[in-house]
């Protein structure tokens, strides 16, 4: 599957479309071979940018049909700059001097909420001045995806962090992507990853990794993983802490459950082997390499995918001719490069 058949998600009304009257999928991943016009790019630009510049859209249409997915799919050539104090005139950061980053400066209370406020701004110009590629719009995936909160994190500088971590790997692997989540200090502050012990399992990441990052739920709301999955994900997940001075994770071997860890028919009962000391860290490989084994992860990633960047009502039709062709193709390839987008979605 080549990024042209990527280009070819159609149903037969526009984004503009009411909800009463979701479009009807036509051709599924058929190869577009339709005009490559003004109006397609300006409609392929919107899908997977934040809106379309005269200029963009002059460009794209001069370099043609393939040149532009294969740039759109391209992660920006430089690293952006972080954000910096800049907050008031009325406020002095003791650790920071004006116009310098703050992201891995001390953490102060009061500096904490300027540098909060810094954050977003410097996010919404990151959306403003996007690039020529999908990257900064797969980053708001990503974001929402795994999604935190900056009031329960209530560190900017953990919060810059997993957007910095969104941004690099927007358009790379999903499992890796998910690994670095999990060890991510904010989402251990999140969902209390951090207080997750043997003594003391914390079932909140166990969970909400399966339900709302990796597996979901069937059309009925009931979940494919049970209990019990989540019981043994979070005994995988006990032992990670947080050096906030570094902020940065690290496992605690001795905070880490060495049980073996027995899931359900649904993982086809797969056992992780307890491990002890250092090695207890690859139970977490493990478990990723279980999660990602299903065929029910790509399903889910590509639903999601489908309602970010076309429309949120997937019908039968929908999942016959997009989302299953997709998962197989996402499933087989291994690989985090969808251009969900086409003339006529």
């Amino acid at each position: 599957m080549n990024r042209r058949q990527l280009l070819t998600l159609q149903h037969g009304a526009s984004s503009s479309a009411v909800a009463e009257a979701p479009p009807a999928v036509l051709t599924g991943l058929t190869p577009y071979t339709g005009p490559w016009t003004e109006t397609e790019v300006i409609h392929l630009l919107r899908r997977t940018m934040f809106g379309a510049t005269k200029n963009d859209v002059n460009y794209f249409v001069s370099v043609g049909m393939t040149q532009t997915v294969n740039e759109l799919l391209t992660p920006a050539a430089s690293a952006l700059p972080p954000p910096l104090y800049v907050y008031t005139s009325n406020y002095a950061d003791p650790n920071v001097a004006q116009g310098a980053t703050w992201i891995t400066a001390p953490y102060d209370s009061t500096a904490n909420g300027y540098r909060l406020k810094s954050y977003r701004a410097w996010w919404i110009s990151q959306m403003l001045n996007q690039p020529r590629t999908m990257q900064e719009k797969m980053t708001l995936f990503w974001m929402n995806h795994f999604s935190t909160q900056t009031g329960t994190v209530n560190d900017a500088r953990y919060c810059y962090a997993i957007n910095a971590l969104c941004r690099a790997n927007a358009l790379g692997n999903w499992q890796s992507l998910t690994k670095a989540i999990t060890l991510d200090p904010g989402m251990l502050v999140y969902l209390n990853g951090y207080a997750n012990t043997k003594t003391a399992p914390d079932e909140n990441y166990g969970r909400e990794m399966q339900e709302l990052f990796t597996i979901g739920k069937d059309a009925n709301g009931n979940p494919y993983y049970t209990e019990s999955d989540v019981q043994n994900a979070a005994k995988v997940l006990t032992g990670y802490r947080i050096n906030g001075t570094t902020i940065t994770s690290y496992f605690d071997s001795t905070k880490h459950d060495t049980t073996d860890k027995t899931f359900s028919s649904f993982y086809n009962n797969t056992v992780i082997t307890g491990q002890t000391g250092a090695a207890g860290a690859t139970e977490l490989d493990s478990l990723l390499t279980m999660i990602f084994g299903t065929q029910q992860a790509a399903i889910f990633l590509c639903t999601e995918l489908y309602r970010f960047f076309l429309y949120y009502n997937i019908d039968t039709n929908t999942d016959t001719n997009v989302i299953q062709p997709l998962a197989d193709v996402f499933r087989t390839g291994n690989i985090m490069r969808l251009c969900l987008c086409c003339r006529h979605c």
